[in-house]
């Protein structure tokens, strides 16, 4: 008599479990620096309001900064997409705005805001940082440039790196500095670095 067939095994959920204690970690790592700053927070803090074990974190994350860095990297994907197609002055001007709002008003831009204060003392979260985040998105930024000057709706100044650290650097120091923002700061860029091929 043949032996009878062994029960189906049943799903698992375990990847669904795991994804979303990843994004409870996410999401508490960057509301924990909101509400408390960098040197505040702790994996130990982290883990108890997302409501998962220190060891889980741990298996993920070997600090938190590289917790941080991965809120970062989620959340400027979502909410701060640099311009695939069609680059025209008009999309550089609202990508910097956006990038304004991103950096003064989203817990993600504080996220970026501490980063970048932190590589400035830790050289190896420097080179972290610049392989996963800076050096990716200057390089869509460097694109984004390139397709508006082939299009001619632009003639910048100063080659691409430089064009771009002076239209993202007055922004990014004001926010550092927790000065505000006038949306007049981004025109005038705008038109002094990226002036028009037809003037």
């Amino acid at each position: 008599m043949s032996a009878p067939n062994p029960p189906a095994p049943r799903a698992r959920s375990g990847s669904r479990r795991d994804e979303a204690a990843r994004l409870a970690v996410l999401h508490a790592a960057d509301d924990l620096l909101v509400e408390h700053g960098f040197g505040a927070l702790t994996v130990e803090a982290i883990a108890r309001r997302a409501g998962v074990a220190k060891q889980t974190i741990y298996r993920w994350w070997p600090s938190k900064t590289e917790i941080l860095l991965d809120t970062l990297i989620e959340d400027s994907d979502k909410r701060l997409p640099v311009p695939t197609d069609g680059t025209t002055v008009e999309s550089i001007r609202a990508y910097l705005r956006g990038f304004a709002r991103f950096i003064t008003r989203d817990p993600a831009g504080k996220v970026l805001l501490a980063l970048l204060a932190q590589a400035q003392h830790d050289p190896g979260m420097a080179r972290t940082f610049h392989r996963r985040y800076l050096d990716p998105r200057r390089g869509l930024e460097r694109e984004m440039l390139a397709r508006a000057v082939e299009a001619g709706t632009v003639a910048p100044r100063l080659g691409p790196d430089a064009t771009i650290d002076a239209l993202v650097g007055p922004i990014v120091y004001r926010a550092l500095t927790g000065a505000s923002i006038p949306r007049g700061l981004v025109d005038t860029l705008v038109e002094d670095l990226l002036r028009p091929a037809s003037d």
